[in-house]
């Protein structure tokens, strides 16, 4: 005759046999991050933004960089490696801000440096009527 006692211990003998598969399923599906859509779709506008500021042939190298990333991120993402895919995601995001600044830093310089020399052209004219009228 079965005794509330021993049900209770093949109850919870099942239990310890079925509460560790539960865990290890619940880890495996949680385990699998999401696909990184902002971290990418972020990558291809701060890449877009590049090339519209001529980054292409002011920056080059850093463009490259981040076209590289992303498509390093986009086949992470395919191989299901979520982590890796979102890395190269951010990376290529921050070249093609850095090639954007580049792009941005020169030219500004060469507006700087036309400026100094429309300074210079006046300074010169202004010092040439200056000594005609003397």
């Amino acid at each position: 005759m079965d005794t509330p006692f021993k049900k209770a211990s093949v109850t919870r003998r099942r239990l310890r046999l079925i509460v560790p598969g539960l865990l290890v399923f619940a880890a495996a599906c949680a385990s699998t991050p999401p696909v990184p859509e902002v971290s990418l779709q972020s990558a291809q506008q701060a890449i877009a933004n590049a090339e519209r500021v001529d980054a292409a042939s002011l920056a080059p190298v850093e463009l490259g960089e981040a076209r590289a990333k992303l498509a390093s991120a986009q086949k992470a993402v395919e191989q299901e490696h979520m982590v890796a895919g979102a890395q190269f995601a951010d990376e290529a995001r921050a070249e093609a801000d850095l090639a954007a600044a580049k792009s941005g830093a020169a030219k500004a310089l060469t507006v700087n440096q036309d400026i100094k020399r429309s300074t210079g052209t006046l300074v010169e004219e202004m010092q040439r009527k200056t000594g005609e009228t003397r």
